[in-house]
C-alpha cells in the first residue's frame, strides 16, 4: 500500500506538469484546429530563462525563494513573448492554408526553437540551483516533499483560474465564439486576430510556469527537454478530449499516474536499443489506444465543426 501511495502521489505531481502544457495544445486546437508541436519548446525556454536568471543571481545575498520567483517572473513575460511571435510569424500566414502546411510549419517551428536554444544554452545539462529547502512529509507510509506539493497545489490553482477565464469572462466568451464561429464572431465585433494570439500568450505562459516545475522538480533542464514532455503533453490532451479544457486537465493527471504506477510496478527498465524507459512507452500505448477506441476522448470533443 505504501508502493501505491508513493506512485500516485508521484503520479499526481508529472500530471499536474502534463495538464498545464496539455491546455496550450487543447486551447490552440479549439480555436485554430492547429496542433502546435513548438508548444513543448516554449515550456523548454521557460525552464531556460528561468534558469538563466537564477544563475546571475546566485552571487546576491536574496533569499533562495525570491530568485526563484524572479527567475519565473522573467521567464513568464519571455514566453508570452515567444508564443506571440510564434502565432504571429509563423502559423497567421498560414491560417487559411491546407492543414497540412500548418503542421508542417509547427514541426519546423519546433526544431527551429530546439537549435536556438542549444546555441544560447548549449548542449549540456543546466544543473536547478539548490534555492529551496526541502521538507519531507510522511503520508500513509509515502513521502510527499513541500517542492511536490507546491507544485500540485500551484498547478491546480492555474487550471481553476484559466477554467473561470474561460467560462466567466467576457474575454472567455470570446474565445468560445472564435471557436465556434470566427467570421460570425467577427460579425459581432470580436477581433479574430487579437482573440488568437492572446490564446498563445496564455498558453505560454502556463507553459512558462510548467517548465520551472520540470526544472526545479528534476533539478535538471535541457534544450532537448520540450521535445517529449510536449509529446506527452499532446497524449494527455487527446486523452482528455482536445479542444477540451477539463479534459486537458483530467488527461493530464490521468496520464501522470498510469506513467507513474507503471514505472512503479513494472520496473524503470530500459529498452537498450531504444534507449527509452517502460514509463515512456505507456504515454504513447495509451494514446494509440484512446485513438483507437475513443478517438474523441474522454470527456469528447466540444468543438464545433465548422463549414
Amino acid at each position: 500500500m505504501d508502493i501505491f501511495t508513493q506512485q500516485i502521489i508521484n503520479g499526481l505531481v508529472l500530471g499536474s506538469i502534463y495538464a498545464l502544457v496539455a491546455l496550450g495544445y487543447t486551447m490552440v486546437y479549439g480555436i485554430l484546429e492547429l496542433i502546435n508541436f513548438a508548444h513543448g519548446e516554449v515550456t523548454m525556454f521557460g525552464a531556460m530563462i528561468a534558469l538563466a536568471v537564477m544563475g546571475a543571481l546566485l552571487g546576491t545575498d536574496l533569499p533562495g525563494i525570491l530568485i526563484v520567483l524572479m527567475g519565473l517572473a522573467v521567464a513568464i513575460p519571455g514566453c508570452m513573448a515567444l508564443g506571440f511571435a510564434i502565432e504571429r510569424v509563423a502559423y497567421r500566414p498560414l491560417r487559411r492554408a491546407p492543414r497540412l502546411a500548418a503542421l508542417i510549419t509547427a514541426i519546423g517551428v519546433s526544431i527551429v526553437l530546439q537549435n536556438v536554444a542549444m546555441l544560447i544554452w548549449g548542449k549540456q545539462y543546466i544543473s536547478f540551483p539548490p534555492l529551496l529547502p526541502v521538507v519531507r512529509y510522511e503520508i500513509l507510509g509515502a513521502t510527499i516533499t513541500n517542492l511536490q506539493i507546491l507544485i500540485i497545489v500551484l498547478s491546480c490553482l492555474l487550471m481553476a483560474g484559466l477554467l473561470w477565464l474561460v467560462t466567466r469572462t467576457k474575454l472567455g466568451a470570446a474565445m468560445r465564439a472564435t471557436a465556434q464561429a470566427p467570421d460570425v464572431a467577427g460579425l459581432m465585433g470580436i477581433n479574430a486576430n487579437t482573440i488568437i494570439s492572446i490564446t498563445f500568450i496564455l498558453g505560454a505562459a502556463l507553459a512558462a510556469v510548467a517548465g520551472v516545475m520540470v526544472a526545479a522538480y528534476y533539478g535538471l533542464a535541457h534544450y532537448h527537454m520540450g521535445f517529449l514532455l510536449g509529446l506527452k503533453a499532446f497524449t494527455a490532451a487527446v486523452l482528455g478530449g482536445i479542444g477540451n479544457i477539463a479534459g486537458a486537465m483530467l488527461g493530464g493527471l490521468l496520464l501522470g499516474i498510469i506513467e507513474s504506477l507503471g514505472a512503479g510496478y513494472i520496473g524503470d527498465l530500459s529498452f537498450g536499443f531504444l534507449g527509452s524507459h517502460y514509463q515512456d512507452v505507456f504515454a504513447f500505448f495509451v494514446l494509440i489506444l484512446v485513438l483507437v477506441f475513443q478517438p474523441s476522448g474522454l470527456l469528447g470533443e466540444r468543438v464545433a465543426e465548422r463549414a
